[in-house]
């Protein structure tokens, strides 16, 4: 397939997909003719979901966004994944100062791999705060997240991790 600057990936784990996820998702969509939302899994590590779970949790949040289709990618560089479907960029959220610092390293590493661009989205006000690790902790404690995923994902995290009483 040939590189078309006017596609992206989005990577991340998605594990789970929050509303911070989707509001750059739903960005990208308005700046690239296609994104591919490539879930990164690495066979070696469990996750909260599986790859299938977060597929359908993904695609039943952002099914109406007719430019954006749902991908999973195992055990590969993303600037890989960023070959494998033809995209000469890709886009990533910042809630604030520690994920850039944590980002730069890579998009640099990436750029000088590949060539492949990664354009940073600062994240909304009302989403940098949330992160899927923070999600999950207070589920697990019998906190709400309502708001803060779609409701679909609350149902299955309250499922998988909700606390018990």
């Amino acid at each position: 397939m040939t590189t078309s600057a006017r596609r992206c990936v989005c990577p991340g784990s998605y594990d789970p997909v929050t509303n911070g996820h989707i509001d750059i998702i739903v960005r990208a969509s308005r700046l690239f003719d296609e994104v591919v939302v490539a879930i990164l899994h690495n066979p070696g590590k469990q996750g909260t979901f599986t790859i299938d779970e977060r597929t359908a949790l993904l695609e039943g949040s952002i099914g109406q966004l007719g430019n954006v289709r749902v991908e999973s990618f195992a055990d590969q560089l993303v600037v890989d994944v960023c070959r494998a479907v033809g995209a000469a960029s890709m886009v990533k959220g910042l809630r604030g100062g520690t994920d850039f610092a944590y980002e730069l390293p890579m998009a640099n590493m990436n750029h000088h791999l590949t060539g492949v661009e990664t354009l940073f989205l600062v994240a909304a006000p009302e989403w940098q705060h949330v992160s899927s690790s923070l999600i999950k902790e207070v589920v697990r404690y019998g906190g709400d997240v309502s708001g803060l995923v779609p409701d679909t994902v609350c149902a299955a995290l309250r499922e998988r991790v909700g606390h018990p009483g």
